[in-house]
């Protein structure tokens, strides 16, 4: 196995770097920001550490090597993989690690596998100078058995998710809604508690509700009961955001969130189990999309 990046930044470096210590003694890379005059020592010195050898082309890359990760920023990888097209060819297994949308995935798999190459949607799911290879990566497409098969040996952490490309991408977006947005909520809710003095007990209060059960037994709980309580809850919410609005701090995050308990008040749960609650999240959920179905039909 002969292994290669096409892009050669952190993302590429922190994984060749924990590779390399994992006793691959060899790499192919190709950056196009090499003869960028503030980047380029950076990028060399980089590559020297994790004894990666920089060649002149994208294309050389794919040449020399059996498993070639594409590791550009997501508003470019479809454009990269076309002008690839020349080099793709049988036995090759391309794996795509940006952060592109699922359709995007699908395009360029389209466009690897139009040559006889695989293709791997790559989904890293935590910090490369944590983690380094033994990130942990969701990953689907045709390519996904040789990759797990070429380098879990070396430590690396693959999960196949399935054969359709996207699908990889779409757990890590999703996840993001969640990670991403958690961490809105958390700065509305600190600087809300900062402001009138009350962060220690607030936070306290908040720990204590959090890790009374696990992460699925309090999701459930609160999407469950908020379902059921979702017209009252969204008119308490109102009060926190005439309060944040008055203190002239931002409420933007409380304000999505009371229109999210609106649309859940919509749903009439009350009525629909007569006074008692749901009992799984999933059950909210498929009222929730057969609504959105009606309401688009």
């Amino acid at each position: 196995m002969k292994l290669g990046f096409v892009g050669f930044g952190e993302a590429a470096y922190e994984m060749a770097l924990g590779l390399h210590s994992e006793g691959i003694d060899k790499f192919y890379a190709f950056d196009a920001l090499l003869d960028e005059p503030s980047l380029s020592e950076r990028i060399r010195e980089r590559a020297s550490e994790a004894n990666v050898e920089l060649v002149g082309s994208a294309n050389e890359v794919l040449d020399l090597c059996t498993i070639v990760i594409a590791a550009v920023p997501a508003n470019k990888t479809l454009e990269v993989a076309r002008s690839l097209t020349d080099s793709f060819e049988d036995n090759l297994v391309y794996v795509d690690v940006s952060a592109a949308t699922p359709e995007v995935k699908k395009q360029v798999a389209s466009v690897v596998e139009g040559k006889g190459s695989l293709f791997v949607d790559a989904a890293m799911l935590g910090p490369l100078p944590v983690y380094k290879h033994k990130v942990p990566i969701s990953a689907s497409g045709s390519g996904t058995d040789l990759f797990i098969e070429n380098l879990t040996n070396y430590g690396m952490q693959i999960t196949k998710i399935s054969d359709n490309p996207g699908d990889a991408s779409a757990l890590k977006l999703i996840r993001s809604i969640y990670m991403k947005g958690v961490v809105g909520l958390m700065v509305e809710f600190l600087e809300a508690a900062k402001t009138y003095g009350v962060e220690e007990p607030a936070i306290r209060s908040i720990d204590e509700t959090m890790n009374a059960k696990t992460f699925v037994e309090t999701m459930n709980r609160l999407v469950t009961g908020s379902a059921l309580h979702a017209k009252r809850r969204a008119v308490e919410l109102s009060g926190s955001i005439e309060m944040l609005q008055g203190s002239n701090l931002d409420a933007s995050i409380s304000i999505a969130a009371q229109k999210k308990l609106e649309r859940l008040a919509e749903l009439n749960i009350p009525d629909r189990y007569k006074g008692s609650k749901p009992d799984t999240w999933e059950e909210i959920l498929a009222l929730l999309m057969k609504e959105n179905e009606i309401y688009h039909t």
